[in-house]
């Protein structure tokens, strides 16, 4: 079997790669700090303009109709350069929930989000507050055993503050009158599906936020110098950033056979996600740790940019199922009495 990407996969990253650290720069996202919604509609229309937006919008919609698969590495990406645009909330979980529910919610709002026209968000109750709600045309909203499908008048927000200044998080209620678009079994499915891509989306992004880290490390650490040679050259620096590089890469593997997993919907998916989530978001947290130590007191300040990319780590951590919850879901399957591990039944 091969499990290595396609060309056009890899084509695609790179292209996207190129775009994002050219464009979101630490200096751009400082200035959304401060503008009052935090977001940045000039940035969001460049991704639709890539097609970034439609990726995972059918064909049919105007749409590129690529799969989970195809967008995990560009969301790898989206962590590196901690974009604080909703796009992977959209290409990985929003537009998905809409083709499930389909009819003409789908019609009339896909051709939307694939122009860049719509903002389509959801959330469900676990994550306790919505992202970026405040900036949505329709909001996806888990509430019990129900979904709806709702307008900017039909819900009352109350902001939250967040340990990461580039998030926009929100208590949504809804308002009286609003009916569910989906309830019952069809609702837990959509629940199950969007609470296992949101966690693949944060997945990939820790991914993208760990390297970044390691980067601004072993750049600072070339540059700066103690005893008259750069400290990146002393032992105990090295074993800092190999560390990282080590859990970083056996997190690599995980990540991809479970978007490969979402993309083709196997029974293992969720346990696959959870096992991603977990390895991909420990690499983060070793990531920010180590390269807070190799920045020394630098590394603490506001003024240095990589508490940027450490707060969007922390945020990811604790989002679409946090540590606790990821880890009940492989103990359950490790416990059961019917497991079956071993290397031998990875391909099973």
């Amino acid at each position: 079997m091969d499990f290595t990407f396609t060309e056009d996969q890899l084509l695609f990253q790179a292209s996207t790669r190129e775009f994002l650290t050219g464009e979101v720069t630490p200096a751009r996202i400082r200035a959304g700090w401060e503008s009052p919604d935090g977001r940045d509609p000039a940035l969001w229309q460049q991704l639709a303009e890539l097609g970034l937006t439609g990726i995972t919008v059918a064909e049919e919609f105007g749409g590129l109709g690529m799969n989970e698969l195809d967008f995990v590495l560009l969301a790898q990406e989206c962590g590196y350069v901690a974009l604080p645009e909703p796009l992977v909330n959209t290409a990985l979980v929003s537009v998905p929930l809409l083709q499930q529910l389909g009819g003409e919610l789908a019609a009339s709002w896909l051709p939307r989000v694939a122009t860049g026209e719509a903002r389509v968000l959801a959330g469900i109750e676990q994550n306790l507050l919505v992202e970026d709600a405040h900036v949505a045309d329709l909001l996806l909203l888990q509430h019990g055993d129900a979904w709806y499908a709702l307008a900017p008048e039909q819900v009352e927000l109350r902001r939250n503050e967040s340990v990461d200044p580039s998030r926009r998080l929100y208590a949504v209620a809804i308002k009286p009158g609003a009916e569910p678009v989906a309830s019952g079994q069809q609702a837990a499915a959509l629940t199950l599906a969007a609470l296992d891509r949101g966690a693949l989306g944060c997945a990939a992004q820790a991914l993208g936020l760990a390297q970044r880290m390691v980067d601004m490390a072993v750049s600072y650490s070339s540059d700066r110098q103690q005893f008259g040679k750069p400290i990146g050259s002393f032992q105990a620096v090295k074993h800092l950033m190999a560390n990282v590089a080590v859990r970083l890469e056996y997190a690599r593997a995980p990540v991809h056979r479970a978007a490969c997993s979402v993309a083709n919907a196997e029974a293992v998916a969720s346990r696959a996600v959870s096992h991603a989530k977990l390895m991909a978001c420990e690499a983060a947290n070793l990531a920010a740790k180590h390269s807070i130590q190799v920045h020394g007191a630098m590394g603490y300040t506001w003024e240095v940019d990589l508490h940027i990319f450490m707060k969007k780590a922390w945020a990811l951590a604790n989002t679409w199922g946090d540590t606790a919850f990821h880890k009940g879901r492989i103990a359950d399957y490790i416990f059961n009495d019917g497991a079956e591990l071993g290397a031998g039944t990875t391909f099973r």
